[in-house]
């Protein structure tokens, strides 16, 4: 059995205990790790029946003791009358372990339908960028194709400088910061439902400052830019692949075997690997990824170990390299990426080091730190699936307790800022800059072991602005979270 790292193993709960059928395994940000593909569950209108608050409770209690990694955090017993949603009792359940650094907010309960669809196809609501804060300052870090923020002229490196219902109502960034911190700013920027209008005064190099009115709608993301997600840098006539995957969802697979095959044609072996704001998805494309990069590799070779508890441990297993006629034997590899870089992301990084050893590097900052992924489990009457972390992740050497991040583990790092002033895989772009150096074998700065993430996650829960932080709801959706500063 093989999982999806936003990993839905294939749990198949019987009608007593409250559950349907389990949905797969996840490795994402705050997502999942695994490599079982997600099925589609149909969903009906949530029931009265066993789908009171108290029914779903106790429902999500009991899956909680039978398949939490960590078992010895959770409370003997917790009265849920307290707690006014299932997510509430569950943060609270799980509160040992998060204030361990081993679980912050990876358990959840989420949407079987909308995680289906973003999973299956990339659906959401939104304007469509990924919102950056420096300080008090925003701007868009990237935006996506086929948004009505890209229709709009709004692209990396536009700073929105106002956001109102209309112009007569702007309200400047630093303010309504200064009123309520990032909980107000994600307020500002209204419901992730189609057709949510904001009117923003936005400025860049290309345009200068002019105030625009967007409609959020229903797109579908690309996981892989069509303008550039892929493709071959000439760098001084060295000849260098590059791909930016956005996050591991089941339409990465195609453009990710065609950017390989084009390497492959080209006879390229050094590549860049561009993470830097993907929170992860599903296991089976982390392990595809690795796979792309397993020309040389034999089908004994181990790329990861999921590890179960005890009681589970009849559901490990060890997933193993699985060249494809897109594969290239890579000779150097860097990835690029920062405290966003999390879960499936950082698997494909730690599955590649032992066979790569210095020959590999981590360019930009230290990662979220995330070795462990979820399993989905279904109360399909009530459209909960509960993602809870269940397994532990390992590489072949068994490397897996980054729970600061990969900066303290992988063997080469290059210390990069991400320059939002030019595009991502632009030469000139620092962090891209990089990880050309690296691959042509220049010196560089490691990046520090200490990790960034206590600092990040106590802003996240106090609502304050952090500095070079992508902008993040207390309470992301499903693709908030392996996406993260998507709105």
């Amino acid at each position: 059995m093989r999982r999806t790292l936003t990993a839905l193993i294939a749990l198949s709960l019987s009608a007593c205990s409250g559950g349907g059928g389990g949905s797969g395994s996840v490795a994402g940000g705050g997502g999942s790790t695994g490599s079982v593909t997600p099925t589609p569950t149909t969903t009906p209108t949530p029931s009265v029946a066993g789908c009171t608050l108290r029914e779903r409770q106790d429902w999500a209690a009991a899956q909680l003791n039978e398949w939490y990694l960590f078992p010895e955090t959770l409370p003997a017993s917790l009265d849920p009358t307290p707690y006014a949603s299932v997510g509430a009792y569950v943060d609270a359940l799980t509160a040992t372990a998060r204030a361990q650094g081993r679980d912050r907010y990876f358990t959840y309960v989420t949407s079987i339908a909308e995680e289906n669809a973003y999973y299956n196809s990339g659906s959401s609501a939104g304007f469509g960028f990924r919102l950056y804060l420096d300080g008090n300052r925003l701007y868009s870090a990237e935006t996506f194709e086929g948004t009505s923020a890209l229709t709009a002229g709004i692209d990396r490196g536009t700073e929105i400088q106002a956001i109102g219902t209309s112009a007569a109502n702007l309200r400047n960034v630093s303010d309504i910061l200064a009123g309520g911190g990032t909980a107000a700013l994600t307020d500002a920027l209204g419901p992730n439902t189609a057709g949510t209008s904001r009117t923003m005064r936005v400025n860049d190099a290309a345009a200068g400052t002019r105030v625009v009115t967007i409609a959020k709608t229903d797109y579908t993301l690309t996981p892989v830019s069509s303008r550039y997600g892929a493709k071959i840098i000439d760098d001084g006539g060295h000849r260098v692949g590059y791909v930016n995957l956005r996050t591991f969802i089941n339409t990465a697979d195609s453009p990710l075997r065609a950017a390989f095959a084009q390497f492959r044609a080209a006879g390229i072996t050094e590549v860049i690997i561009d993470l830097r704001y993907n929170g992860g998805g599903l296991v089976s494309i982390a392990e595809l990824m690795g796979n792309l990069m397993g020309a040389n590799r034999a089908t004994s070779d181990v790329f990861d170990y999921m590890t179960f508890r005890p009681s589970k441990s009849a559901e490990n297993s060890t997933a193993y390299f699985a060249p494809q006629t897109q594969s290239i034997a890579p000779t150097r590899v860097a990835f690029i990426g920062t405290s966003s870089t999390a879960s499936a992301s950082e698997l494909v990084v730690a599955g590649m080091l032992p066979y790569l050893g210095t020959s590999l590097a981590l360019v930009g900052t230290n990662t979220y730190g995330k070795p462990v992924g979820q399993i989905a489990i279904d109360k399909t009457a009530c459209d909960d699936r509960f993602r809870i972390i269940a397994f532990a992740l390992q590489n072949r050497d068994h490397q897996g307790a980054y729970f600061t991040g990969l900066a303290g583990t992988v063997r080469a790092s290059c210390r990069a800022s991400d320059d939002i002033a030019y595009p991502m895989g632009d030469p000139r772009e620092a962090s891209t800059r990089a990880a050309l150096d690296f691959i042509q074998g220049r010196s560089c700065t490691a990046i520090s072991a200490v990790t960034a993430t206590a600092a990040a996650q106590s802003a996240t829960e106090t609502g304050s602005a952090a500095a070079h932080e992508l902008l993040a709801p207390a309470r992301p959706s499903v693709p908030q979270r392996d996406v993260p500063g998507m709105f």
